[in-house]
């Protein structure tokens, strides 16, 4: 391992366990908060929200602080040097805690393998941006007088230093990353190669690293987010990236402590375009549409697959959601039921019907008689959740249930055979094949909660594709759903809109991607009450999104985990 490596793995451990003691941000803001930034809606304003009494005191959950996800980790470099900038890979995966990678980003570290890699990625970032003419003025407003120029070394530092690590830096920091690149610079004899120690080194802090948002003790175990802190969670939550020029200068001024500069800055953020990329990044977690970049499938079996399907599979799921939240925005309970969906030529091609342009994405209503409607009709679930060869009811219904129902399944016991009969004349369809898992003592109490909603979708085939037969066998699509009866996928469809977890579903999985981690036993009661105002909101998603930054949830944290 380099020095370098060595030095950086050091300071990560440093911060792990000095950060949650609390974390220095620079000095105060020395202005009053402005009231001119808050922008209105017609339709979603501060009146339309929960007071924020009506949320009382509970015990928090855990916090602990979060290692940027590897899609934040690229934004976050675009959104310094622009995004042009090639970000090479970071060795270290992103992994799913709770149903989604925002959980698991709050148990992650760098191993040593891995600070090599933001070593050498950091080298390599500071180099593209600094090896040239055009990005030397880019970045650098001054004009250095030698190979080594302590002032103007400190105002690209203090700058970037400050954007990167999305808060004030402090004067000693600054003088730490100006007095590497004034070594470097002599060393080297150039002023730019210099002043690319310092950016490495910038890149490379557990303050670029990490989301640091553990707030300070006010009083008992409750903790209140700094402005800054409080600007970093709003903006990766809804942009996926850090904050933009104008939520810094609102956190610098003091806006985000009141609820009017807060909700302001919220409607800011929800009605740019950026909006729509965060919570694309949102739902490719809580859909775990990310398992489509690596889907596979038998082309012997399957003649419409090919390796470009999961990329389409899942733009078509991304763009009704976007639909539903932006462009129409309408009961979003409608994701589960609406014949509206946008496709192209090789979707139309699966799911039988005329292409409705001959290139690209275009909004069609599919006919009723297709027996297909909302997610349980889209490729983006039914190929991901059957497998390579075939169809898997198994599968398709345990992901009803953990994903859109937030429930938990457990895993089959290891000395238990969970294979299923091969089509023969006595048992053809799949419904008949997993009878047997039906009866197993052994196996029943998971596949009664599971089988039968996967079998409500075998109308699909492994990719999505319809048909009405398996190997010559008539398929009865029907089943129940925790006491509510179907007919067929549509029916599902509608029993799991209906369903009495869904809707809380969808409001737990916000809280946890926005905040990190699971909600406490006492933290419920505040889930309830965003319930209830997501009814009050005719179940539109966007309003629901604002209540919860305006609630303690998104706001306030409890008390820190130990490092580890």
């Amino acid at each position: 391992m380099t020095q370098h490596a060595t030095i950086t793995l050091v300071a990560i451990a440093v911060v792990l366990s000095t950060a949650l003691s609390g974390c220095e941000e620079g000095p105060p803001p020395t202005t009053a908060p402005r009231s001119d930034l808050t922008p209105t809606s017609a339709d979603i304003t501060l009146a339309n929200m929960a007071p924020e009494a009506s949320y009382g005191t509970v015990s928090r959950g855990q916090e602990s602080i979060r290692r940027l996800t590897r899609e934040q980790f690229v934004r976050a470099i675009h959104d310094l040097f622009g995004p042009d900038i090639v970000v090479p890979r970071v060795a270290e995966p992103d992994v799913t805690r709770g149903g989604l990678r925002a959980i698991g980003a709050s148990s992650l570290t760098y191993s040593p393998r891995g600070v090599e890699s933001v070593e050498t990625a950091a080298f390599e970032i500071a180099a593209q941006v600094l090896d040239s003419p055009a990005g030397q003025e880019k970045l650098v407003p001054c004009m250095p007088t030698g190979s080594t120029d302590e002032t103007c070394a400190r105002t690209v530092l203090a700058d970037v230093a400050a954007r990167a690590w999305r808060r004030p830096v402090s004067q000693g920091e600054v003088d730490g990353l100006v007095a590497l690149a004034n070594s470097a610079g002599e060393v080297l004899d150039d002023f730019y190669e210099g002043l690319a120690y310092g950016v490495a080194a910038i890149l490379q802090s557990p303050y670029f690293l990490f989301r640091i948002e553990v707030g300070a003790e006010e009083s008992g175990a409750e903790r209140r987010l700094s402005d800054h802190q409080l600007a970093a969670r709003l903006s990766f939550f809804l942009w996926n990236s850090p904050p933009d020029a104008i939520l810094r200068e609102a956190a610098a001024s003091g806006q985000l402590k009141t609820r009017e500069g807060l909700f302001g800055q919220a409607i800011r953020l929800l009605n740019d375009p950026q909006a729509r990329t965060g919570l694309r990044a949102l739902f490719n977690d809580y859909l775990r549409l990310y398992e489509l970049d690596h889907l596979t499938k038998d082309p012997t079996v399957f003649e419409h697959f090919n390796d470009k399907l999961g990329t389409h599979a899942r733009e078509e799921t991304l763009r009704l959601i976007e639909d539903l939240i932006f462009d129409v925005p309408r009961d979003f309970r409608e994701l589960m039921t609406s014949q509206v969906t946008f496709i192209n030529p090789m979707l139309a091609a699966i799911y039988q019907v005329p292409a409705p342009e001959p290139d690209g994405f275009a909004r069609v209503r599919l006919p009723d008689e297709l027996g297909r409607a909302g997610l349980m009709g889209h490729v983006s679930f039914l190929a991901v959740h059957a497998h390579s060869r075939a169809s898997s009811a198994t599968r398709r219904g345990v992901a009803v249930r953990t994903i859109l129902l937030c429930q938990e399944i457990p895993s089959p016991p290891v000395d238990v055979d969970t294979s299923i009969p091969e089509p023969s004349a006595e048992v053809q369809t799949l419904r008949e094949r997993v009878a047997s898992h039906l009866e197993s003592p052994s196996c029943a109490g998971c596949h009664q909660l599971t089988d039968p909603i996967g079998l409500g979708l075998e109308n699909f085939d492994g990719i999505g594709r319809y048909r009405e037969t398996e190997y010559n066998a008539q398929i009865d699509p029907s089943g129940t759903l925790d006491g509510v009866d179907f007919a067929d996928a549509v029916e599902l469809g509608q029993a799991i809109r209906e369903h009495e977890y869904f809707v809380p579903c969808v409001v737990k999985v916000l809280s946890r991607y926005a905040v990190g981690r699971m909600e406490s036993r006492e933290e419920g009661e505040w889930i309830d009450i965003l319930v209830n105002r997501f009814q009050e909101h005719e179940y539109k998603l966007k309003p629901l999104i604002l209540e919860l930054i305006m609630s303690p949830i998104f706001r306030n944290v409890g008390a820190l985990k130990e490092a580890q």
